[in-house]
């Protein structure tokens, strides 16, 4: 089950502003980034649901951090029905990310009290994930929906509703600018972050000064 409760799950996303989203098949490279994640400030971090035997090499993810780094929440991302959302639960998944809008999974979290962020791509998308108790949506693909102006426009006439775009953000002053100043409430990052250079030289001490420099300028920007 959850270590913590949606409400703070939700509550420390909005603080921080950026949830790293990130997976490696081999666990020591993630516990590696998990760390340097936790040492340069984070408190949330995704872990996305890609390849043979994901869910086992969350689960000694998971153990690691609950000894390791307390107050870290560890999440589960690209959770695509009600099925795997479950047997990531099991295994101590604090959210669930989805790269789409699916209800049966909404159903799920929302039994076992666990937040949920579901992807979407339109305004009807959009209002139904609020119908269904989301309280922060995944923009999914981010910059191919529109950028940070489809936020903008969204916001026009729903100013209530909290959106967090993926993929189409950088960690650079401008990319993150341009988000938050268009209303995101938070960011994920992925690969731009984690770069396919720093993962194979093991560069955590890089890694950790790109992190710290990149929760710098949200915090800038954020409101």
């Amino acid at each position: 089950m959850a270590d913590f409760p949606r409400i703070q799950v939700y509550q420390k996303m909005l603080e921080t502003g950026i949830i790293p989203i990130f997976y490696h098949p081999d666990v020591e490279i993630c516990k590696g980034v998990i760390k340097t994640c936790f040492d340069a400030g984070l408190r949330v971090f995704e872990f996305t649901n890609r390849g043979d035997h994901a869910h086992e090499l969350f689960s000694d993810l998971h153990r690691y951090v609950v000894k390791e780094l307390p107050g870290m929440i560890i999440g589960t991302g690209s959770v695509i029905d009600a099925q795997t959302a479950v047997l990531y639960i099991q295994l101590g998944s604090n959210f669930i990310v989805s790269p789409l809008l699916d209800e049966s999974t909404a159903r799920v979290c929302n039994r076992r009290k666990v937040a949920w962020i579901p992807g979407t791509g339109s305004v009807t998308e959009i209002s139904r994930a609020e119908e269904l108790g989301a309280e922060i949506i995944k923009i999914f693909p981010g910059g191919a929906v529109g950028g940070p102006k489809f936020i903008s426009a969204v916001r026009g006439p729903m100013p209530w509703v909290s959106l967090m775009p993926t993929s189409g953000v950088e960690p650079t002053e401008e990319s993150i600018k341009t988000w938050f100043q268009n209303g995101a409430v938070c960011i994920g990052i992925g690969t731009q972050l984690f770069t396919k250079q720093i993962i194979e030289k093991h560069d955590w001490s890089h890694l950790k000064e790109n992190i710290i420099r990149t929760i710098e300028i949200v915090k800038k920007y954020k409101k």
